[in-house]
């Protein structure tokens, strides 16, 4: 095992990566984590069978999506230099935006993830990214709809109009309303700038 992971508590998998997921981020204090991460997991299996999607696959990114969140963000950029993650400038600014690429390592190192489409998925899901997958966008929006924060998202309302018309109406809801206040924002992450100059043509905005 690497060495990065060296501080962790560990029990032996099980087979079920729902329970397995959920007592990985237990027994490393993140309990309202692992919370997220199975109503995630719930989300996006209901949203990839509405578009079409695998919802199995979609499920298991929704559990994984999280994982990263036992490292403190003080923590992330070293944890991602040692596992070898290309850190971008702006990850360095805000180092939040990089679990995103952490959680794909962990998913593949600790929970034996194989599949590149779920591994992707799990690694673009803060951000999304140019080309994305359709499993890239349930996961995207599954995670905007379930946040993890206080109260109700200001952009819900929205993001469910928008899935009425397609997983990438929903989805594109979700980064314009970044993009509309993006001065605000410690930083605009290349990739989601990506994903909206490649989505923007196809919604009609």
């Amino acid at each position: 095992m690497h060495e990065a992971y060296s501080g962790l508590s560990f029990s032996e998998l099980t087979g079920n990566l729902r329970n397995d997921i959920f007592t990985f981020l237990s027994k490393n204090g993140c309990e309202k984590t692992a919370d997220h991460c199975l109503k995630v997991g719930e989300e996006a299996k209901r949203i990839a069978i509405m578009v079409g999607g695998n919802p199995i696959e979609a499920e298991y990114a929704g559990y994984l999506h999280d994982i990263s969140a036992v490292f403190p963000n003080v923590r992330r950029i070293s944890i991602a230099r040692q596992l070898g993650i290309e850190v971008l400038s702006e990850e360095e600014a805000f180092p939040m935006i990089i679990h995103q690429k952490i959680s794909k390592e962990m998913a593949r190192d600790l929970f034996n993830i194989s599949k590149p489409e779920t591994l992707n998925a799990v690694g673009c899901h803060t951000t999304l990214r140019k080309q994305s997958t359709l499993l890239d966008k349930v996961l995207f929006v599954a995670d905007k709809m379930e946040w993890d924060q206080p109260g109700t998202p200001p952009y819900i309302e929205n993001i469910l109009h928008e899935l009425e018309k397609s997983i990438v109406h929903a989805s594109f809801a979700y980064i314009n309303y970044l993009w509309q206040q993006r001065e605000k924002l410690r930083v605009v992450h290349p990739w989601l700038r990506d994903a909206y100059e490649e989505l923007a043509p196809l919604v009609g905005d």
